[in-house]
C-alpha cells in the first residue's frame, strides 16, 4: 500500500516599480516562497540569468534538495544495517545545459559524500549503501537525470 503526502508552497512576486527598468523590459527575478509555519525564503534567478547573486535560486534549491534527501536516506539505511555514522559531508555539483532557445535542464548531478563511521570492518558496506540510499531518495526518484555518487568512507 502506498501513502500520499501533500506539500504546499505559495509564491509572491510584485512588479518592479522602477519605471526605467520597466521600459527596458526588465522584470525583477526576486520573489518569496512561503510554506506554512516556516520562515519565508527569499529567492531570485541565478546571477547568470540576471538574478540577485546574494539570494538562493531554484537551481541551488534543487541541488540542495538532492544532497539533503540523499543524506537522510543514507543515514536511514545505515541505521537499518547497524552502521554508526559519525560524520557526513558532501560537496555536490549539478550540470545545467541551456539551449539556444533559452530552455534548459539539469543533465546530471554528482554527489561526493564523505562519511566517517565507527567500525572499520564496515567501510565497504557503508560505501555500498549509497546505492540503496539513492534508490530510496524521494528527490532522486523524481528527477529525469542521473544522480551519480563518488563516495568516500573512513573511520574515526
Amino acid at each position: 500500500m502506498s501513502f500520499k503526502h501533500l506539500f504546499k508552497a505559495a509564491i509572491n512576486w510584485t512588479s518592479n516599480p522602477n519605471p526605467v527598468q520597466s521600459t527596458s523590459k526588465f522584470y525583477s527575478k526576486s520573489h518569496q516562497i512561503k510554506i506554512e509555519g516556516k520562515p519565508i525564503l527569499n529567492i531570485s534567478a541565478a546571477k547568470a540569468f540576471k538574478g540577485d547573486p546574494e539570494l538562493y535560486n531554484p537551481e541551488d534549491l534543487l541541488l540542495s534538495s538532492l544532497v539533503s534527501c540523499h543524506m537522510m536516506s543514507y543515514l536511514y539505511v545505515c541505521s537499518q544495517n547497524g552502521i554508526e555514522v559519525l560524520e557526513y559531508s558532501d560537496n555536490a555539483e549539478a550540470i545545467l545545459e541551456v539551449a539556444p532557445d533559452g530552455s534548459g535542464r539539469f543533465t546530471e548531478v554528482h554527489l561526493h559524500p564523505k562519511v566517517k563511521i565507527a567500525n572499520p570492518d564496515k567501510i565497504q558496506e557503508a560505501l555500498d549503501l549509497h546505492t540503496k540510499a539513492n534508490q530510496l531518495c524521494f528527490i532522486a526518484n523524481s528527477c529525469n537525470f542521473p544522480v551519480l555518487h563518488n563516495a568516500t568512507c573512513e573511520t574515526a
